[in-house]
C-alpha cells in the first residue's frame, strides 16, 4: 500500500483499521484457539447491543486483557477473531444476550457508550477495531437463522461465515454490507459552487451532501445520477471517484465521489430533502472558520467538502 493511501484510509474515521484479519489462517480452529490461550497477549473487546463497554472520564472503551476476565467473557459468548496485532490476537465478544448490568460487570466497564462518541478521544486505528466489532457482531445477530429454510445457523472460521445446520442446505452466509454513494456536487460555470441539502428531521440550517444507497443492478456513478436527480432534480454529468470509508452503522460502506452538475435548476423531493442550495467557497470558508463547518466529523463528507474547498 502506498503512503499516501494508507495515510488518507486512516484519516477516514473507522477506515483506519491496522490489523491483520489473516484470512488464509482463521478456519484453522487450533490456530484461533492458540491465540485465545494465549492469555497474555489476546485482547477481547465487548460489545453490548451495538454499544462499546467504557470506564473512567473521559470514557475509555473496555478491552479485557487479563486471564479471569478473559475466562468469564469466554464462557458468556464465543469470540469472534478480528485480527492480528503483531502476534497478539484480536477478538470481539457479544454481550447483547445479558441484562445491562450483568454485561458491565463481566466485562468490568462503568457504563455503555456509542463509538461515535468515543472518536475524538480514541486513535482512528482504534476507532476503526470498535466499529468493526460492532458491525461483525450486529451481522452475527441477525443471520442466526438460514434465509433459505429458516433453519438455524452456526458461526465457523472463527466467526466469519455461519452455516445453516439443516443438512439438506448447509448455506454459506457471509457478512453483508449495504453500499452508498455519497457525492459532492459541483454547479457548472462561475463562481465555485457546490449543492447541500437539509433533509428531513435535521434542524434548520443543517445541510449536508447527498447519499444514498446503491440498488440492485446500479453502477456506482448510476446510483450517483439517479440519487440527485431523484432528491434535487438536478441532472449530474462527469462522476469521479473521491475515496470510501467504513460505515458500521449498522453494515455500510459508504463511497465518496465528486459530481459535475450539467444545470443548476433545483427542485426538491420535498419528501427525503426538505431543502437545497448552492454554497460558494467564500460561504463554506466562512462557515469553517466560524467553527462550525457543515458534515459530521467522523463522516466521509466532511472530508468531501474539506477537499473541495481546498481546492482552487
Amino acid at each position: 500500500m502506498s503512503s499516501s493511501l494508507a495515510q488518507n484510509q486512516v484519516s477516514l474515521m473507522y477506515s483506519g483499521c491496522l490489523l491483520d484479519r489473516a484470512s488464509n489462517r482463521r478456519a484453522d480452529p487450533g490456530w484461533i484457539a492458540g491465540l485465545l490461550g494465549d492469555v497474555s497477549t489476546a485482547r477481547l473487546i465487548p460489545v453490548w447491543r451495538n454499544h462499546c463497554l467504557v470506564s473512567g472520564d473521559p470514557p475509555m472503551p473496555v478491552m479485557a486483557a487479563d486471564p479471569s476476565r478473559h475466562a468469564m467473557l469466554r464462557e458468556l459468548s464465543a469470540p469472534v477473531f478480528l485480527g492480528l496485532d503483531g502476534a497478539a490476537g484480536i477478538f470481539a465478544v457479544d454481550l447483547s444476550s445479558l441484562p445491562e448490568e450483568h454485561a458491565l460487570r463481566a466485562a468490568g466497564a462503568e457504563r455503555m457508550l456509542d463509538v461515535r462518541r468515543l472518536v475524538a478521544r480514541v486513535p482512528p486505528s482504534e476507532a476503526a477495531i470498535l466499529g468493526y466489532a460492532r458491525g461483525l457482531l450486529y451481522w452475527h445477530r441477525n443471520q442466526r437463522f438460514c434465509g433459505v429454510c429458516g433453519s438455524p445457523t452456526q458461526p465457523q472460521q472463527a466467526g466469519h461465515i455461519r452455516v445453516c445446520d439443516r443438512d439438506g442446505c448447509a448455506q454459506t452466509h457471509f457478512p453483508r454490507i449495504a453500499p452508498a454513494v455519497i457525492m459532492l456536487v459541483e454547479a457548472p460555470g462561475t463562481p465555485r459552487r457546490c449543492l447541500l441539502a437539509r433533509h428531513r428531521g435535521s434542524a434548520p440550517g443543517g445541510y449536508s451532501t447527498l447519499a444514498g444507497f446503491v440498488e440492485i443492478g446500479e453502477s456506482l456513478e448510476g446510483a450517483v445520477r439517479r440519487e440527485v436527480a431523484e432528491e434535487t432534480g438536478v441532472p449530474v454529468g462527469p462522476v469521479s471517484y473521491v475515496a470510501s470509508q467504513a460505515w458500521p452503522f449498522p453494515a455500510g460502506l459508504m463511497i465518496g465521489f465528486r459530481a459535475s452538475a450539467e444545470d443548476d435548476a433545483i427542485s426538491v423531493d420535498g419528501e427525503e430533502i426538505m431543502e437545497a442550495r448552492w454554497f460558494t467557497q467564500a460561504e463554506l470558508a466562512e462557515r469553517s472558520a466560524s467553527g462550525h463547518p457543515f458534515g459530521r466529523p467522523d463522516s466521509i463528507d466532511r472530508h468531501l467538502l474539506q477537499s473541495w474547498l481546498a481546492g482552487p
